[in-house]
Order: C-alpha cells, then sequence, then structure tokens
C-alpha cells in the first residue's frame, strides 16, 4: 500500500458525495453514490465471482455495478486509490488486488451483509411477515435477491442516490418487485419516519431496521436523533441492526490496518471521524427504546464468520455488530425499556 496519500483539498468533505474525475473515458465515481459504498459493491461482486467458500454471496452485485465501473473501481484499488491513474485501454489484474481487497475492504461489507440478512431472515420467520427497513441502501441487491414474499423491502436513500440506483435497474431491465418500496429521503430537510410511512411502510407492523456502514460517519448528536426517528417509527418488537467502529479506532493502539482504511477513506472525500465504545452505544441504544439483543464483537465476529478459511479475509479489529429490540414502555425501576 503506498504510504504516500495526498493531503486532501478544501473541497473533501464527509458531508459531500465524492467525485474523481479522470482522463480520456471520463472516468468518475459519480456524485450520486460515495466512493466507499462502490468499494463496497465491488468486494461484494468480486467475492461472488471468485471467492470458492463465499462468506456472503451478493451475485447481483456485478450485473448493478456493470462492467466499466466495475472497472473503474479494480483499477482504483490497483492504482492504491489515485485515480489519475486510471488507464482506459488497461484492464486490472485481480492478483495484483487481491491482498489489498482481502485485507482492506472486503471484510467488513461482506460479514456484515451476511449478519444482517441472517438475522433478517430468522425475525422473517418468526413473525410470519415483516417489513425491512434499509436505511442508505445504495446498490444493496437483496430487494432482487429476496424469495420471501411476506419480507416487504422498503429502500432509504437520498434522492440523488436513489435515482441512479432507479436508472441502473431500468437499464438492466429488471422488474421491481411488488414487494419493494423506494423512499427518497433528503436526510438534511425530510423527516425520514413520514417518507416512510408516504411510500406504504406501516409503523404498527413488525419491521426490520438495517443501518449498515454509517456510524463511522455519525456524531453522537446526529446518531442519537437517528436512533430516535427508527424509533418512532418502529413497534414494539422490532429489530435495529447495525454495525459500528470502537473506541480503539482512532487511538494510538488501533491497529494497521485499521489506521490504514481511515487514511484511504479520508483520501477518498469520506473520512471517518467517529468510534464508540459498547457502553456509549447501549445508552443511546436504550435511551431511544431499545434492548440490546446480540453483540458480535470482533473476536465473535472472526469466529463466526472467517474460521477455516484459506485465504486472507480476517475480522476487523475494530467494528462490531450489534441487533437491538424495540421495547413496550419504560421500567424506571431498572431505568430501560421492557
Amino acid at each position: 500500500m503506498n504510504s504516500e496519500i495526498p493531503a486532501l483539498s478544501a473541497k473533501s468533505d464527509c458531508t459531500k458525495r465524492a467525485g474523481i474525475l479522470c482522463s480520456e473515458r471520463n472516468f468518475m465515481i459519480e456524485l450520486q453514490e460515495s466512493a466507499t459504498a462502490k468499494l463496497c459493491s465491488f468486494a461484494r461482486a468480486y467475492h461472488s465471482n471468485f471467492a470458492k467458500a463465499k462468506i456472503f454471496d451478493d451475485y447481483l452485485a456485478f450485473d448493478l455495478m456493470g462492467k466499466d465501473e466495475y472497472e473503474d473501481i479494480g483499477q482504483l484499488i490497483e492504482h492504491d486509490f489515485h485515480s489519475e491513474l486510471f488507464d482506459p485501454s488497461h484492464t486490472f489484474c485481480g492478483a495484483d488486488i487481491r491482498e489489498k481487497l482481502d485485507r482492506l475492504i472486503s471484510p467488513i461489507p461482506l460479514s456484515r451483509a451476511a449478519f444482517a440478512e441472517r438475522e433478517l431472515l430468522r425475525f422473517a420467520f418468526e413473525r410470519g411477515s415483516c417489513q425491512y427497513v434499509i436505511c442508505g441502501a445504495g446498490m444493496d441487491t437483496f430487494a432482487f435477491r429476496n424469495t420471501n414474499d411476506k419480507i416487504f423491502v422498503f429502500e432509504i436513500d437520498h434522492p440523488d442516490t436513489q435515482q441512479y440506483k432507479l436508472d441502473r435497474i431500468k437499464k438492466l431491465g429488471w422488474n421491481i418487485p411488488k414487494n419493494v418500496r423506494f423512499a427518497a429521503v433528503d436526510f438534511m430537510k425530510d423527516d425520514m419516519p413520514t417518507e416512510l410511512i408516504k411510500a406504504g411502510f406501516d409503523p404498527s407492523k413488525p419491521s426490520f431496521f438495517a443501518l449498515l456502514g454509517v456510524l463511522y460517519y455519525l456524531a453522537p448528536n446526529a446518531l442519537s436523533e437517528t436512533l430516535c426517528k427508527i424509533a418512532s417509527a418502529s413497534s414494539f418488537g422490532s429489530m435495529l441492526c447495525f454495525d459500528f467502529p470502537d473506541e480503539t479506532t482512532f487511538g494510538e493502539n488501533a491497529a494497521e490496518r485499521v489506521y490504514e482504511l481511515s487514511k484511504i477513506t479520508a483520501f477518498l472525500g469520506e473520512p471517518m471521524k467517529y468510534g464508540y465504545s459498547a457502553e456509549e452505544i447501549s445508552e443511546m441504544i436504550t435511551q431511544n427504546g431499545f434492548i440490546i439483543n446480540t453483540h458480535e464483537p470482533p473476536k465473535n465476529i472472526q469466529r463466526r464468520f472467517f474460521s477455516d478459511r484459506n485465504d486472507s479475509l480476517t475480522a476487523f479489529e475494530n467494528v462490531h455488530f450489534m441487533l437491538a429490540q424495540k421495547g413496550d414502555s419504560f421500567n424506571h425501576s431498572y431505568a430501560l425499556y421492557i
């Protein structure tokens, strides 16, 4: 990995979508979708195409990305994330990116998707039917891989990001299933629960909310507000699934690849700024009406998703998964929701 990553310009801001322009083919990671989201999509596509023992098989990821964008991201990784080195006459070599992909990019999106969808399917089986709300859906393909017509999917995303995805779906000729709805939400001005309801969401029904790859960028007050909005749209027993970076992320003893990944995301214009202790997360979850159901720290994630593998994929040292259930009422004796 090239450690000489140039300083970001003033235009780079975590509140903006990263746009990276390059050479003859107008190579661009579009403003409609973040660079890190595209890296995650690439990781899922590459893993589906080439891994023998699959942690998570997103067999539609390549199609939704498209060949050109897949090549763009492959070259971005090959050139140590320097887009100016893009060559339209060149095809990236899988052998040249495999180590970086396995060590830095793939472990988090593969394992968290596997965790979230397994828990979703368990929840849907137990409840008979449910609503699945994907917050910041990006290029998620569950809506088209899902074979359970009792799971009603609601994709939430910024209007530009969502329109970009819908255009790709139209270009591919995919039919949108009857149990799938799209809710365009500009989080700077729109009320998420209101827009969900407009899209057909029923707050009284069992729901499973996924908030994946988001907490890395949310300040505590923004996180608390997000949890409050999700809670207001959740019926008793509904679930919230999310991943979060812990307090070691920006500490002096952070693992080398954790530090390296934070440099890469900053270079791409989307710096990860926040890490939370499990205790901080627990407090915010409880204050917003949820009860922790499952907490998977890195060692559990390693055992559950990465044990007995013949490749270099391992769980990230600072990433945790959590599943929380919406409580019914506040018990003042125990100071928590029950």
